[in-house]
């Protein structure tokens, strides 16, 4: 709901996200509005490519027919995979231009194509544009190919005319970041070691992130190329790996900024693994066949919407994925916010903000409130802080975000609250038992914003 009310204020950039998401969800939700299935097809198809990509990889790298069916079905069981297929997120778009970038890399490194690298600029340039992260990608393995070789690929007008692509792809939403004082690495900085990242669990997460008994494939694709003279030139993929792993534990980011690497990493391992059931014939295909359709169901349970909204609170599904949670119980908190609009007299209306906490809150009640005749709603969250503050005469807000009235001070005072969040299943969830609060606004809203703006 975010990405489409972002879509809505097109420009080259946001404080958390670059332009191209939101652009495609809005364009989505008009050509269907309120159609999950139309709003979700681009994360599909991205998911789709990205599974035929990991296949490519396993032929680039000599891979059989099978080798590369094996790596076509270990990415698509993945849990990251399903997850990121179905849902609208950044990170779809950033692991398909990763596997782009990675099937390029392997293209110019194997091949000595100078084209391949060309493209690889523009894939890290237009990925960009959906996610920053493929470019720290880039430089990750343009410096690990520096250090362990093969440098010629670096070494062409290929490569520079990669690098000028990728920037003057990459461009508008750098000056955009550049000239709003670059919030996203605010924001970058703001949820290093929030409840989402943690090194403690950071290495436990990538055992479960492909799939617990796909983990032997994926290692088998970083040992690849130290054990096959063949795959040598290709050290660098595995030594990025690395290093990547390190940037992030050692900045505390999220376990899952690595997700973007493992189509790759299953392309090579397919390799190995294919070698390994043919020593061993039919049993080992069986072996194979049950791992494969076990990381199936398990990432499905994991990764889409097949638990009842029910028997969610306390499961392992919202241990490992608590984005299933914040799908639930939107229409009821619309609902409650409009029970809390209508309690405030009519007189009082037209001098009182809607304001929320989080961006996910006020777009809900701008794309579900409208039909209820709820305002447009105002948050100092992320993109919703560019997007204007509320009127000068607003002197009261009805604002929901806030655990209570201290947690609301010092710049709403004088709270009541009018209604309670409450999504009818017990689903322990971001809004759950919020109080809908009418307060008064301590001071004018010009000067209260940069407090209540925040990126995270």
């Amino acid at each position: 709901m975010y990405f489409i009310v972002a879509g809505s204020h097109p420009a080259f950039g946001y404080p958390d996200q670059p332009p191209i998401v939101p652009l495609v969800c809005w364009a989505m939700h008009s050509l269907a509005t309120g159609s999950l299935l139309v709003l979700r097809t681009p994360s599909a198809l991205a998911a789709a490519a990205t599974t035929a990509l990991a296949a490519m990889v396993a032929r680039e790298v000599g891979g059989s027919a099978r080798a590369q069916v094996v790596a076509a079905l270990c990415t698509a069981v993945s849990g990251f995979s399903l997850a990121v297929g179905h849902f609208v997120t950044t990170t779809t778009f950033d692991m398909l231009s990763t596997t782009v970038l990675g099937w390029l890399a392997i293209r110019a490194v194997l091949r000595g194509s100078g084209a391949a690298v060309l493209a690889a600029g523009v894939a890290v340039g237009i990925g960009m544009e959906a996610k920053p992260q493929v470019g720290l990608v880039a430089l990750a393995m343009a410096a690990m190919l520096l250090a362990a070789g093969p440098r010629a690929p670096l070494r062409s007008w290929w490569a520079a005319g990669g690098v000028l692509a990728a920037v003057a792809l990459a461009a508008p939403y750098l000056i955009w970041q550049q000239q709003h004082g670059w919030p996203q690495l605010t924001l970058a900085h703001n949820i290093a070691g929030s409840a989402e990242s943690g090194r403690a669990g950071f290495v436990p997460f990538q055992l479960v992130m492909v799939s617990p008994v796909l983990v032997p494939v994926w290692v088998a694709g970083l040992l690849a190329p130290f054990r096959r003279p063949a795959l040598r030139p290709l050290r660098f993929l595995p030594l990025a790996y690395g290093a990547l792993a390190v940037i992030y534990l050692v900045g505390d980011g999220k376990a899952y900024y690595l997700a973007s690497l493992y189509p790759v990493l299953l392309g090579l391992g397919a390799l190995p693994t294919v070698d390994w059931e043919a020593r061993r014939m039919p049993a080992r295909t069986r072996t194979l066949a049950i791992v494969i359709g076990l990381s199936a169901a398990i990432s499905a349970v994991i990764a889409l919407p097949l638990l009842p909204v029910r028997d969610l609170q306390g499961s392992i599904v919202m241990a490992l994925n608590p984005d299933q949670g914040e799908t639930v119980g939107w229409p009821r908190f619309v609902q409650t916010m409009d029970q809390a609009w209508r309690a405030i007299p009519p007189a009082e209306r037209h001098r009182t903000a809607v304001f929320t906490g989080n961006y996910g809150e006020a777009a809900a009640i701008d794309l579900l409130g409208s039909k209820l005749g709820l305002p447009r709603s105002y948050s100092g969250h992320n993109g919703f802080s560019e997007w204007g503050i509320p009127p000068a005469r607003d002197h009261h807000a009805l604002i929901i975000g806030f655990g209570g009235p201290a947690d609301a001070r010092p710049q709403f005072v004088g709270c009541r609250t009018l209604a309670r969040i409450n999504d009818g299943v017990g689903l322990n969830n971001d809004e759950q038992g919020y109080p809908v609060m009418l307060c008064r606004v301590a001071g004018r809203w010009q000067a209260l914003w940069p407090q209540l703006t925040h990126y995270d």
